[in-house]
């Protein structure tokens, strides 16, 4: 009896290793985990004379593979933020809450002083039409550019036109001729019929005889004419700022002789008055009055005038003064 139940353990113990050791086998797996595969394991044997038993290969990963892992998780997690982000939109530091603003404002909260403060000044010429402020700007930087040359008033007008209108010097120096003997715009444009309300809208010639008539003026405006016989001579130029006030006094005792020139100015500024052989420079931190005086000053001498507002411009105007007898 007990040589029976120790024969009976032995081959229990044996059994029981077997089957650890399918269980073991790291190339098999018994795929068990489905339901109902014990019976397709059962209809398989019986198909195959009993032998037969369903197994899985595992599913291994590939080194060549593992790019391909992170591609995936990459746009998985790319996917999961951008729904995030479109159902919980980021808040700016100042904001409690999603606030929706309007795409533009009716009325601006803050008026800002334009870039270019000095282009106000086309509103005082004598001008029929009102030029494009590109093009006003770009007069006025040119007749400053050459303001204190000796070249005659004519070749002034041409070559402060000359870059609007490239390769018509000929043209040009003709109707600078007309607006040269011309007292009164209308003169000067009388020989361009149909006259329109609008830049744009003239022939070639028109809008060279009013830019060549426009750069008369700003030079006009940006001389400063002196004598012993008319000391006193004053300017206005109006800013976006306010109005620039000039008052250029011509002194002579005897043999001394005297420069002085007093501005009223709509803000702080630098003002610099400025000849061959001396220049006199004064600063304002506000608006209001502000002198400065050049002594021994030469008759027929060109002395320039530099009126800085820096809150309108980063570039002075220039004025030039030339005292006579």
């Amino acid at each position: 009896m007990n040589s029976d139940s120790e024969s009976l353990q032995n081959q229990l113990i044996a059994w029981l290793l077997a089957k650890k050791a399918q269980t073991n086998d790291p190339k098999l797996v018994n795929c068990e985990e489905n339901e109902g595969v014990e019976h397709i394991n059962q209809t398989a044997a019986a198909l195959n004379g009993g032998a037969f038993e369903l197994r899985c290969l595992p599913r291994t990963i590939q080194l060549g593979e593992i790019p391909t892992v992170q591609e995936r998780f990459q746009a998985v997690v790319k996917r999961r933020l951008q729904t995030q982000i479109q159902n919980h939109p980021p808040l700016f530091p100042w904001e409690a809450q999603l606030i929706e603003y309007p795409e533009c404002l009716d009325k601006p909260a803050l008026e800002l002083v334009p870039v270019w403060g000095w282009a106000v000044q086309q509103s005082k010429l004598n001008l029929p039409i009102h030029l494009p402020e590109r093009i006003f700007q770009q007069l006025l930087e040119k007749c400053q550019a050459m303001i204190a040359s000796s070249i005659p008033l004519g070749a002034k007008l041409v070559a402060a036109v000359e870059s609007l209108f490239p390769e018509e010097y000929q043209t040009l120096n003709d109707l600078a001729g007309i607006v040269l003997r011309s007292p009164s715009r209308s003169d000067a444009l009388e020989t361009m019929p149909n006259l329109e309300s609008d830049y744009s809208d003239l022939q070639p010639q028109q809008q060279m005889a009013l830019s060549l008539l426009a750069a008369k003026q700003l030079l006009e405006n940006l001389t400063l004419p002196v004598s012993a016989t008319n000391p006193l001579v004053e300017r206005q130029w109006l800013t976006s700022a306010g109005v620039l006030t000039l008052k250029v006094e011509y002194q002579t005792q005897g043999q001394l002789t005297k420069l002085r020139v007093e501005t009223e100015l709509p803000f702080k500024a630098i003002v610099n008055l400025q000849g061959d052989a001396a220049q006199a420079t004064a600063e304002s931190s506000s608006p209001g009055c502000l002198s400065v005086e050049l002594h021994n000053t030469q008759p027929n001498q060109t002395y320039t005038l530099e009126v800085e507002l820096k809150e309108i411009d980063q570039q002075p105007l220039v004025f030039v003064i030339v005292p006579t007898l």
